[in-house]
């Protein structure tokens, strides 16, 4: 595993697609600043400041895509709920990956896949963990969020988390890539907030309404409206 820490970045997804060429397999990209995080839906990464988690997974798994891939985000926000859950908070996930305490967002997680015509270069797997923010900052975001230190009410030890969040990320990486989203389907579902209630979902410029039915064995969203199944591979729900 290689670490390259960073003072200030635009965003550490964009610095490892700018540099995947020459990063290694399982890099990580680490900012005390990000001044333009971004995350789905072109949303703008609020960055809280340097006490806060700015990191990036460069990966490498294979030298063609595979579709699992598209679910290392659904992984990701498994193991952060996990490691929430050892600080006695009970998260649950929003589909795809939002991750929420107390029905604030805690996380924000976004994955990039690089190709260079044909070829698949790698992919880098961004996450934003809001670990030690002051109440009043907060406020000023446009939508409900949270941090781990108001909901612990004590400091987060930056190096500490960050550690256990790659390590946790590792130990059990190459088993999910081998058996897919089933490898954690149901820990998801356990922790899905949105199932059998009324939602609705942005793909791209439209939006989809329904009840959320089910997950499917791919991750996939199923929407039951007018007693017809939708299954959604994209979107947020609003």
């Amino acid at each position: 595993m290689n670490n390259i820490f960073l003072e200030e970045i635009d965003s550490t997804n964009r610095y490892a697609k700018s540099n995947i060429e020459k990063l290694k397999d399982r890099t990580i990209v680490q900012a005390a600043r990000q001044t333009a995080g971004r995350g789905r839906l072109q949303r703008c990464w609020v960055d809280l400041g340097g006490d806060n988690l700015f990191l990036t997974f460069v990966l490498k798994p294979s030298q063609t895509f595979q579709e699992v891939y598209s679910n290392l985000t659904q992984y990701l926000s498994v193991i952060l709920c996990k490691i929430l859950e050892k600080y006695d908070l009970q998260p649950q996930i929003k589909w795809p990956n939002d991750v929420l305490v107390d029905g604030k967002k805690i996380a924000g997680i976004l994955s990039e896949t690089v190709m260079q015509g044909n070829a698949f270069k790698g992919l880098v797997l961004g996450i934003g963990v809001n670990l030690n923010a002051d109440e009043k900052e907060l406020e000023k975001i446009d939508r409900p969020v949270t941090s781990l230190n108001l909901q612990t009410g004590k400091s987060i030890n930056l190096k500490e988390f960050k550690d256990m969040l790659v390590n946790d990320f590792f130990e059990n990486y190459e088993l999910f890539l081998k058996e897919g989203f089933s490898y954690i389907k149901e820990y998801y579902i356990n922790h899905a907030g949105f199932l059998e209630k009324e939602i609705c979902v942005q793909i791209l410029n439209e939006k989809k309404s329904g009840m959320a039915k089910s997950i499917t064995d791919k991750g996939e969203l199923v929407l039951e409206k007018d007693n017809k199944d939708l299954v959604l591979t994209i979107g947020d729900i609003l």
